[in-house]
């Protein structure tokens, strides 16, 4: 009976936050668009004029990930670029199908959506473990050039099939995921690993992350993302050797996560240009936004 009770509340408090997290806003400026893509639909902000350079921005991946981690400088960038912001499949405003997500999947992805939604070769900004997706994919399209904040190559472990299982689980793994992505938690990330000076985000946002990660299906891609499936095959220096465009590193001088001496490694290893910024951790662009647009528009002059 205990054990029964034990269930029936947890399944309560899995359909009651689900509940709470009713339909929201985008929370990025602009148009949404859809890109169908593999038979289901993939959200984008749209911001700028069309005549203007083409520039595809990709959020990382974690519990709470959507396109709004561009949310400080998104309208800087709109001012001199076409902007396409996608909420990668399993995220934000984008559909959540319970796929068994992995790292081609993505670098699938992002070729599909750089090729179909770009006109002349687009200026790519991307963040943590998506910079690698974002590398595979201009392997084999033409790219003006590679932004990449902090990039990662994920846990760097092997890959546990019993936790991707787990965190899949209807009832177990919603309530583990619901207590990963709590406001506490995603607080608590922030402030350890995301930014410097948590005033420098907002409260709002925190809400919106909180959002978006308590809507059904949310958990299906972070069960890849923690358990090891979105580890990249091949070592980020390799595939930025294959990359025919010019590549800029933009590393937080403070990061944990990604270390600066990782970046200092892989700039030299790839041949890449790398920026540090002061006095911010994984997400120097949104603690620093006018300081992120400079450094891209160095980048893009010297890419000419």
């Amino acid at each position: 009976g205990g054990a029964a009770g034990t269930v029936g509340a947890t399944a309560l408090a899995n359909r009651l936050l689900t509940a709470r997290a009713s339909d929201f806003e985008p929370y990025l400026p602009g148009d949404l668009g859809t890109y169908r893509w593999r038979g289901f639909d993939v959200a984008y902000a749209e911001l700028g004029d069309p005549a203007d350079p083409d520039l595809v921005a990709l959020h990382g991946v974690h519990a709470a990930a959507s396109g709004h981690e561009f949310f400080a400088v998104v309208e800087a960038l709109a001012e001199d670029y076409h902007v396409l912001v996608p909420d990668l499949p399993g995220f934000g405003h984008s559909e959540r199908p319970a796929l068994f997500y992995s790292a081609s999947l993505y670098a699938t992805f992002v070729r599909d959506f750089l090729a179909d939604l770009t006109e002349d070769p687009p200026v790519v900004v991307a963040s943590s473990l998506t910079a690698s997706f974002a590398a595979e994919a201009a392997r084999d399209v033409d790219v003006a050039e590679l932004v990449l904040i902090c990039p990662s190559e994920g846990a760097g472990g092997q890959r546990r099939r019993w936790l991707r299982a787990l965190l899949r689980s209807p009832l177990v793994g919603q309530a583990i995921f619901n207590l990963v992505a709590s406001k506490p938690s995603i607080r608590h990330f922030h402030a350890d690993h995301g930014v410097a000076d948590l005033a420098r985000y907002p409260d709002a946002v925190i809400d919106y992350e909180w959002t978006t990660a308590h809507h059904p299906g949310a958990r299906f891609a972070p069960a890849s993302f923690i358990s090891g499936y979105l580890d990249p095959e091949a070592a980020l220096a390799d595939v930025l050797a294959d990359v025919d465009a010019p590549v800029t590193l933009v590393w937080g001088r403070d990061a944990d996560i990604t270390p600066l001496e990782e970046g200092r490694a892989l700039a030299e290893a790839a041949d890449a240009r790398l920026v540090v910024i002061d006095d911010s951790k994984l997400l120097p662009h949104v603690e620093h936004p006018a300081a992120f647009r400079d450094v891209l528009d160095e980048s893009v002059r010297a890419a000419v």
